[in-house]
C-alpha cells in the first residue's frame, strides 16, 4: 500500500513538469548564442538559453573582446541604473520566452546599457540563425538583432 501511495505521489509530481515541457521543434533554440552589436557588427558576447518549467531563458556566459574592450570584464561599467557593477553573468538577459508553436513570444529582453526591459520575440531563421526582436508596446515599434550559433 505504501509502495503504491509513493508511486502515485511520484507521478503526480513528474506530470505537470512534464506537460510544461519543451516541444523538439522549441528545443532547437537551447544552447549558446553570438550577440553581435548593431553599430560595429562585432561580437559581444555569448548567450547561452535554457529551459526553464516550459520558458526559455538566456543568459550571458563569455563576454568577448571588442575594439573598445580589448581586455572584456563579465562587470559592466557602461550600464546605467540597475545594472551599473553588475556582473552581467548573473543577469537573465531573456526571460519568459514561451513557444507559441512557430516562434517564442511573451518574454522579456534586457538593455543593460540604458536600464530598459522591453517586450521580446524569437525565431529561428534556419539551425544557426536566431531573430531577436526587442520592442515598446506593439512589434512594428522595435529593433531585430541576428544572433548566430556558437559552434
Amino acid at each position: 500500500m505504501r509502495l503504491l501511495l509513493a508511486l502515485l505521489l511520484a507521478l503526480s509530481l513528474a506530470g505537470p513538469a512534464a506537460a510544461q515541457a519543451l516541444p523538439p521543434a522549441a528545443r532547437a533554440v537551447l544552447g549558446d548564442w553570438t550577440v553581435r552589436s548593431d553599430e560595429t557588427g562585432e561580437a559581444q558576447a555569448v548567450v547561452r538559453f535554457t529551459e526553464d518549467g516550459g520558458r526559455v531563458v538566456g543568459r550571458i556566459v563569455r563576454v568577448l573582446p571588442t575594439a573598445e574592450h580589448p581586455q572584456p570584464s563579465p562587470v559592466c561599467g557602461d550600464c546605467s541604473g540597475d545594472y551599473e557593477g553588475v556582473d552581467l553573468r548573473r543577469v537573465d538577459l531573456v526571460r519568459d520566452m514561451r513557444w507559441d508553436g512557430r516562434r517564442f513570444s511573451g518574454g522579456r529582453i534586457v538593455d543593460v546599457q540604458n536600464d530598459r526591459v522591453y517586450r521580446a520575440t524569437m525565431e529561428l531563421d534556419g539551425r544557426d540563425r536566431l531573430r531577436v526582436r526587442g520592442y515598446i508596446a506593439v512589434r512594428a515599434l522595435g529593433r531585430t538583432q541576428v544572433w548566430e550559433r556558437v559552434r
